[in-house]
């Protein structure tokens, strides 16, 4: 325990006082600021063109209300903290250990497994503060912009905002579910990589080919804990919930597929992790 708490000290000393720790943290926040932003502008324009053509096919219904830009900043925003969270994860170790940093904790008797355990907590608690910024400047962002309510059309309340919350609550739920998974992940592959360099390639590398190819799966796309996290090619249920808070009726919820999505990552995190304690134990520092 007393390793433990030598190595996360080190750890948050560290993230502190570098650059990628502090991007991890803010750059979700920024890009979803200048999407919503962006989107606003271009609105406001349209709105200024149908005013002056005296086109009234603008859908107040869709555009209007907040939640739905907030759940699409969330989607967004998470795509990337995912894929930052996972380049970090393999940089970390594979880094300190390029450059000889690792050798001063083993000195101070801080043991192999104690460093993962504090790196696999340390990226987790990053993670956990980028996405409470992401979160917190993501609602008041959309508030500012657009008007949070319930989705009413012709005078008749069609979802209430109790329900839009709640969804958007389980949505976000099981969105952050895979990340510790992807942490773990990062982590073996900067174990099994032979420089920093190589470690972060990869993990992004291989990182972006399961999201390209998830879909030819079918089914089996369901035993990842990829398929469920926030991506580039987003199969998240957090793009349902999109289009469930701006009053679409269309979309199925399957039970099932949100139970998997409960429970698949945490095998994948634990058979990571192990694999990267065994590795790391023969790996030479």
């Amino acid at each position: 325990m007393n390793g433990f708490l030598i190595a996360l000290k080190s750890e948050l000393f560290i993230a502190l006082r570098t650059f990628s720790n502090k991007l991890i943290l803010v750059a979700p926040a920024l890009l979803i600021s200048l999407q919503n932003i962006t989107l606003w502008l271009a609105e406001r324009g349209r709105e200024t063109r149908d005013s002056l053509l005296g086109d009234s096919g603008f859908d107040e219904l869709v555009s209007d209300n907040a939640y739905g830009y907030f759940v699409d900043s969330m989607s967004t925003g998470l795509a990337m903290l995912g894929l930052l969270l996972v380049a970090q994860a393999a940089y970390s170790f594979s880094y300190e250990r390029d450059t000889g940093m690792i050798r001063h904790l083993l000195i101070r008797r801080v043991s192999r497994p104690a460093l993962m355990v504090a790196k696999l907590v340390h990226l987790n608690l990053l993670g956990l503060a980028s996405f409470t910024m992401l979160l917190v400047v993501g609602y008041f962002l959309c508030g500012l912009l657009w008007e949070f309510g319930p989705i009413v059309e012709d005078g008749f309340e069609l979802i209430s905002e109790s329900e839009i919350l709640l969804e958007i609550h389980t949505g976000l739920m099981l969105a952050a579910v895979p990340f510790p998974a992807a942490i773990a992940f990062g982590l073996l592959i900067s174990v099994f990589s032979q420089s920093a360099t190589q470690a972060v390639t990869s993990a992004l590398g291989i990182t972006i080919a399961i999201d390209i190819f998830k879909g030819m799966l079918g089914d089996y796309a369901n035993f990842l804990y990829a398929r469920f996290q926030p991506s580039l090619i987003d199969e998240s249920y957090l793009k349902d919930v999109s289009r469930i808070v701006r009053g679409y009726s269309d979309v199925l919820v399957d039970e099932n597929l949100l139970e998997m999505n409960q429970w698949t990552p945490i095998p994948a995190l634990l058979l990571f992790f192990i694999v990267t304690l065994i590795i790391v134990r023969q790996k030479r520092i």
